[in-house]
């Protein structure tokens, strides 16, 4: 499936529309200052969701980052949204890159999109690299988290960004609704720990900035320092712990059995890299914040990727992406829920 063209009516011809049209958006950078001449564009990165290219021209190279093929679920993979968070946050500490431009109009490349600085480092996967420890990684991401959780929200302009109230009943009820759209088949387990979520809804403390898909495979590192926090699609205000809920869910440990939530970043099995327990520990000291009910936040976690990863692998049968990892979601969807589960029953 051709995902880049160089004009509209290339992109006409096709059986699916292309993702990036390179001719309209030469005219688009020329617009906003950004080079000049051809534009070179190459995937970048192991998202799953919106769908990032490393785009070159005469002058520098920048980061583009639009949404995949329909069909979407309502209310996902809005990029524009991600951007205006971006550019609040870069008058705070949090570590984010640079917004150069958006736009709106779905003329250019056939969808809206935002254009970012690229940033110099290195995304920790399956290798660690030589300038980092295990220990530093699991330091620096913890401490980049408490820095995103105190940012005061409302003084950098995120007044209405999302509602401070009733943040994990909303979440309940909004993917109990997703997996209604997303389903394509019936798991008993994903029934189950939807009916206990919403019985054993936890008191929420104050509320902060929430990534909502916070994990090492998000981040950056350059040096020895995580330099930059990617992929805040899901991004709200609402419950930190959330967050450390789903950290904790991604977060694979030495000893651990295979897991398909955990397989994009395998590192963390190696010996020296810190343990759930001891990440946890280093958030707790670092937030002042208590720890209550995080079984839940973690089922939480769990049972939100069952249910996006179903919208995933619900586009992999419909043809609309390439991506080969959707293809071990059919076993891998069931398999999350049934994780989900047994962190909620025990």
């Amino acid at each position: 499936m051709t995902a880049i063209v160089d004009t509209p009516e290339e992109g006409e011809a096709l059986s699916q529309p292309p993702l990036l049209i390179l001719r309209p958006l030469e005219r688009f950078f020329d617009s906003h200052g950004l080079g000049t001449g051809t534009i070179t564009a190459e995937p970048v990165g192991d998202g799953h969701s919106n769908v990032t290219y490393l785009v070159r021209r005469r002058g520098g190279v920048w980061v583009l980052r639009r949404p995949p093929r329909p069909p979407l679920p309502p209310s996902a993979h809005d990029v524009l949204r991600e951007a205006f968070l971006l550019r609040a946050l870069e008058r705070t500490s949090v570590r984010v890159p640079e917004v150069l431009a958006t736009c709106e109009d779905e003329g250019v490349i056939g969808a809206p999109f935002y254009v970012m600085q690229r940033v110099e480092g290195e995304v920790i996967n399956d290798t660690l690299p030589g300038a980092v420890t295990p220990a530093q990684v699991g330091d620096e991401l913890i401490d980049a988290l408490v820095e995103v959780h105190a940012t005061d929200w409302q003084a950098c302009g995120l007044e209405g960004f999302g509602k401070p109230t009733g943040y994990l009943a909303r979440q309940v009820r909004r993917f109990t609704g997703l997996w209604e759209h997303n389903a394509t088949r019936e798991i008993e387990a994903l029934d189950e720990v939807t009916a206990w979520l919403g019985e054993h809804i936890p008191e929420s403390g104050p509320a902060t900035i929430v990534h909502g898909d916070y994990r090492l495979g998000n981040v950056m590192f350059t040096g020895e320092r995580l330099s930059a926090i990617f992929d805040w699609e899901l991004a709200t205000i609402g419950d930190p712990l959330a967050d450390v809920g789903y950290l904790l869910a991604t977060w694979a440990q030495e000893g651990d059995p295979e897991s398909t939530i955990a397989s994009l970043t395998t590192v963390t099995r190696q010996p020296g890299f810190p343990t759930r327990d001891a990440l946890v520990a280093r958030y707790e000291e670092r937030s002042g914040r208590s720890m209550r009910a995080l079984d839940w936040y973690t089922t939480l976690a769990l049972w939100k990727s069952a249910i996006f990863l179903e919208g995933s692998y619900k586009r992999r049968l419909a043809g609309t992406t390439e991506d080969a990892f959707f293809d071990r979601l059919k076993e891998g969807v069931p398999e999350i829920a049934e994780r989900a589960r047994k962190t909620a029953f025990g």
